[in-house]
């Protein structure tokens, strides 16, 4: 088949699966398409990178400081059209504030970074763009039906990149895959710039697919149900190629955990007691903490060693060994956003590490806003939990779901840098953020019921995806 003919059956597949997807929600808003373009860029490629806009390995330096006018330029429409959705709904920002106290204190410190950082502006710039992550998730779960909404945009997210990514390796691969620094390879990465970015959408699309086929099995002979899992699992079976081709280790594990969670969920004794399944995971990561820096046990090493890959996980401890070296300052950091600039980006790339992240989600808030960063964010965290906690039980189905995300994200960051805005930490936001969201009769109604109109009658103080 020649490529031309392929990115044909592309178009007409795409069409087809937006105009008759049986799981197509009719009341959900126009305005999720704003989150829908936002997160595929996050997801995939910058618009500039759509457009053949290349930047060589001289200039790339400049790049990372200066930006993108094309890139500038989106970012500031979606930004501006995301607002103007929320000012028209009359979005209630006391409220959101008061209920994501940690979250907006980890914002206002890394805006605050602007003070000590040695590129203000640049900083600003960056915050300033990655506000747009939290503002296109806002207009998710503020939408009239937010479960549906929810729904609707992660499936046409998949829709739109994993069929793409499958074209791009099969009949465009000079674009969809690539090659090691030392010729390894070839690694898929389909419509994204690397293995773990393809890996990353690939977790989130197979980990949506097998929740959504669990939670509506119990339907299956329903007619228009039995077509939702059809697609399901054709998606699901496609996104699962795509994922090996990506030789992504860490994406993998973290996809079986949550597989584990959302099936372990569904069970009549987690869903009797769900307190088993909301404490043995942080006794898990505890467990880790204590054997990794109590005892000296190096489990990342281990755990690298059983999924095929060296003591370095794939040259990562050599990443950390060099930005460690560059003693930032412990307390603040370097300024959010811009430990990989000027200086700092030139010692690291003399050392002939060739990257622009830690690989270390951890390590990466560290690096940029210090002790005092991580924290804050460790404060959010603890409070993502008891949102997960108390939706898994106040509402199993949606709750599994968002406690499969919570109890990925940790683990993922271990060796990919995701709180950096990556689609890993903006997707957790749909389950981690408490979004008060007002009801036709003006009353606060659960995010988690509006399945059907009638199921956001029952008043609460807040909403919880």
């Amino acid at each position: 088949m020649s490529p031309t003919l392929a990115l044909f059956i592309w178009l007409i597949l795409l069409l087809f699966l937006f105009v008759f997807d049986p799981a197509r929600d009719p009341k959900t808003s126009v305005a999720l398409w704003v989150p829908l373009a936002w997160l595929c860029i996050v997801a995939s490629r910058l618009p500039s990178q759509w457009l053949g806009v290349q930047v060589g390995m001289g200039g790339l330096a400049h790049a990372f400081e200066e930006g993108n006018s094309i890139d500038s330029t989106v970012y500031s429409v979606l930004i501006l059209l995301a607002i103007a959705i929320l000012i028209w709904r009359s979005f209630r920002w006391g409220k959101f504030f008061a209920r994501n106290f940690a979250l907006t204190a980890l914002l206002s410190y890394a805006l605050l970074s602007v003070l000590w950082s040695d590129f203000p502006f640049i900083t600003f710039k960056h915050w300033f763009r990655d506000l747009g992550n939290y503002l296109a998730i806002l207009v998710v779960l503020s939408d009239p039906r937010p479960l549906e909404a929810v729904r609707t945009l992660l499936r046409r997210l998949a829709y739109l990149l994993i069929p793409l990514s499958i074209l791009l390796v099969k009949y465009f691969p000079a674009i969809g895959r690539q090659y090691g620094i030392t010729g390894e390879g070839p690694y898929y990465s389909g419509a994204t710039t690397s293995k773990n970015m393809l890996g990353v959408l690939c977790l989130v699309s197979a980990l949506f697919f097998f929740w959504d086929t669990v939670t509506r099995w119990p339907d299956r002979k329903e007619r228009q149900t039995r077509r939702i899992v059809l697609i399901n699992v054709a998606l699901m079976g496609m996104t699962l190629w795509l994922l090996v081709g990506s030789q992504s280790a860490t994406s993998k594990l973290c996809l079986a955990l949550g597989f584990l969670v959302i099936a372990a969920a569904q069970t009549k004794t987690v869903k009797r007691h769900p307190g088993l399944l909301t404490v043995s995971v942080p006794i898990g990561i505890c467990l880790y903490l204590v054997l990794a820096f109590g005892f000296g046990i190096n489990i990342n090493t281990e755990i690298a060693r059983a999924v095929g890959r060296d003591a370095t996980l794939t040259g990562r401890t050599v990443i950390w060994d060099a930005v460690l070296s560059t003693h930032t300052n412990p307390l603040v950091g370097s300024g959010y956003e811009t430990f990989w600039l000027g200086p700092r980006l030139e010692k690291i790339w003399g050392m002939g590490v060739l990257v622009n992240e830690a690989h270390d989600g951890y390590l990466e808030v560290y690096l940029n806003l210090g002790i005092i960063g991580l924290f804050l964010l460790t404060a959010f965290l603890i409070s993502s939990y008891r949102t997960a906690r108390a939706q898994l039980k106040a509402f199993p189905i949606l709750g599994s779901f968002t406690f499969a995300l919570w109890s990925i994200l940790p683990l993922y960051n271990i060796t990919e840098s995701a709180f950096r805005g990556q689609l890993m930490w903006v997707i957790f936001l749909l389950g981690a953020m408490v979004v008060p969201t007002a009801s036709p009769a003006g009353a606060l109604a659960p995010a988690e019921l509006p399945v059907t109109d009638e199921s956001i009658t029952n008043v609460q103080d807040t909403v919880t995806i």
